[in-house]
């Protein structure tokens, strides 16, 4: 049984589609159809059910896909295993990152792990949105904050360090806060995806735990360019990982502010769909981004 039919079979079964998994396989939607009723065909079982508008998995789908999955895994382990040096990992890597994570971290640095991986080739795609992993074929997307319970595989990476920050010419006009009570003086560029003017206020450390002070704010963006953008402009202070305003902060466009009332450092995680099908293209990837990329923006509290 050929390879390629089960990663066919694989692809349109986890995106449930065979439009999308023709487009992320690079096949004619034609040869993905054929692929898999070929399949269907020397296992004398129908996998899928389809209709015009859903395909989804029979219950002999549901029990093959499983075991497709993990021998899928093993083939990349087998084709690798005798492969010491790091340059023979090969294959296409879709991943999906934070926008200023990317910007700011991985891609300045993405030569290195190309140079290293030199048959490796990355399909990059940055939203501060959460996709969907398994609809959109991504191998791992980095997640900053908190992780709902969503059935996915995720590997904790640590917590990204906090910074307060403001413009020099806000400060310049407004004074610079040397106090909790002094915010009460000062606007807050506020960050919610969903735009919700109401969206929480500052966050400080209070003993153990965190809480919220209200301000007043004139701008609430959904996306981290315009909330730092928003922040060089003069239009409030804001509260971000430092991750994203290193490079503010280094070209002075930026300062930072109340050092001691800073946000609680955020977690961040890699998630992936299945551990059991973890190619070492997604692992060299993920220890890359662990080890070397991340490794200077974490809260050393962590």
């Amino acid at each position: 049984m050929e390879l390629d039919a089960l990663r066919t079979f694989v692809k349109v079964a986890e995106l449930a589609s065979f439009t999308r998994a023709a487009d992320q396989l690079g096949m004619p939607k034609a040869r993905v159809s054929t692929s898999v009723q070929q399949l269907e065909t020397r296992l004398g079982t129908r996998l899928l059910h389809r209709t015009t508008r859903t395909v989804r998995l029979t219950p002999d789908g549901e029990a093959f896909l499983e075991r497709c999955q993990t021998l899928l895994g093993e083939a990349d382990d087998l084709q690798t295993m005798f492969q010491q040096a790091p340059g023979t990992i090969d294959g296409r890597l879709r991943i999906d990152l934070p926008i200023a994570f990317a910007r700011n971290a991985v891609i300045p640095r993405l030569p290195e792990f190309l140079a290293r991986h030199p048959r490796v080739a990355i399909d990059l795609s940055t939203t501060d949105l959460r996709v969907d992993v398994v609809d959109g074929g991504f191998d791992c997307v980095l997640r900053i904050g908190a992780l709902e319970d969503s059935g996915l595989v995720a590997r904790p990476l640590g917590r990204l360090q906090m910074v307060n920050c403001a413009s020099p010419g806000y400060l310049a006009a407004h004074g610079t806060p040397q106090s909790l009570d002094d915010l009460d003086e000062h606007l807050l560029v506020r960050y919610s995806q969903t735009l919700n003017p109401n969206a929480p206020g500052w966050e400080y450390p209070e003993g153990r735990t965190w809480k919220f002070r209200d301000m007043p704010s004139v701008v609430t963006v959904n996306n981290t360019d315009a909330y730092h953008a928003a922040c060089v402009a003069g239009l409030g202070l804001v509260q971000s990982p430092l991750i994203g305003v290193s490079e503010l902060l280094a070209a002075g466009q930026l300062v930072t502010v109340l050092p001691a009332w800073c946000a609680e450092p955020m977690p961040v995680s890699i998630v992936y769909a299945n551990r059991r099908n973890l190619s070492k293209r997604v692992q060299a990837l993920m220890d890359w981004l662990a080890e070397e990329v991340l490794a200077p923006y974490m809260d050393a509290a962590r």
